[in-house]
């Protein structure tokens, strides 16, 4: 029987995207923290002081977002044409949030209205939804296309908006009511739960082995780091632990730090291309046809094709 040659597997196989660099990486990275940490302060209700301060930082961290994909593009003014294509395109719909978002955030910043700050929330929210949508659009790499990646981008931007959250109010030296602990070690639970999820997604369909490599080598320090410490600390918080500020900031930095580690590993480390596949390896003149193949790719629980 005809067999695949390692030539021909390794120009079949699937190979990591070079499209997309860090500053593309960074977009999710910030935007979706900052757009979950302005949907928080909309419905915290905290002091004044708070909510500018934590509006200031989401409009900060979308901003940067933004401007770091502004600098990837060649030509950067022709990212005016991102406006074109509002029926078709998620990252079309991500600029015409923000241009939305920012002269209503400066306002909520300026006057502190709490509708203003409500509707910056509202729109901190579908910003961050929007991010999730445009990964999950690029068909053409298997670990951004799989439909739990939206519930996972969506989780982790909740997470770390929450983070951030809990960092501002304790540089402020003010504390978080129980209902609001809870609420943040819900959220923690959430995007552990739907990291598993994703990853057994994965799995069961299939991925290339490459990416399937990256994601379960750090499978174990995001659950520890982003999950596990964070949630203890959340629990020694509730429990009227001393030192509760110095254990909450800790919190929302590991919070923070552990979604942006894996948006970043998924966006490039584990960012591989589709390859190609065959329904029945070739063959020269008379003979029978080898078996399909998919080279480079782990098939377990999941059809090749």
């Amino acid at each position: 029987m005809k067999k695949l040659t390692k030539k021909s597997a390794d120009l079949l196989s699937p190979r990591q995207q070079r499209n997309w660099d860090w500053r593309a990486a960074a977009n999710f990275i910030a935007g979706g923290a900052g757009g979950s940490l302005l949907l928080w302060t909309a419905f915290a209700g905290f002091p004044i002081e708070i909510m500018r301060a934590s509006v200031l930082l989401g409009l900060m961290l979308i901003g940067t977002g933004l401007t770091c994909v502004w600098f990837e593009i060649g030509r950067p003014w022709r990212a005016l044409n991102v406006y074109k294509h509002v029926a078709t395109s998620w990252m079309t719909r991500e600029a015409m949030v923000a241009a939305l978002l920012f002269p209503l955030g400066g306002l909520a910043l300026l006057t502190a209205a709490p509708g203003l700050v409500i509707v910056t929330g509202v729109l901190g929210a579908v910003f961050l939804y929007t991010q999730a949508r445009i990964l999950a659009a690029n068909k053409g790499i298997p670990t951004w296309r799989h439909p739990r990646s939206i519930q996972l981008m969506v989780a982790t931007g909740l997470a770390e908006g929450a983070g951030f959250l809990i960092c501002v109010v304790a540089l402020s030296s003010s504390l978080i009511g129980t209902w609001g602990l809870v609420g943040v070690f819900a959220l923690i639970a959430a995007r552990a739960y739907f990291w598993k999820a994703y990853l057994g997604g994965l799995h069961a369909d299939g991925a290339p082995e490459g990416a399937l490599i990256v994601l379960n080598r750090f499978d174990s320090r995001f659950v520890i780091f982003g999950h596990i410490l964070p949630g203890l600390a959340i629990v020694a918080a509730l429990a009227g632990m001393p030192g509760q500020t110095a254990v909450l900031f800790a919190a929302g930095i590991l919070m923070v730090a552990s979604g942006w580690t894996m948006k970043f590993n998924l966006v490039l480390r584990a960012a591989f291309t589709q390859g190609l596949a065959l329904l029945h390896l070739p063959v020269r003149g008379s003979g029978v046809a080898g078996a399909a193949a998919k080279p480079g790719w782990t098939m377990t629980g999941a059809k090749a094709g």
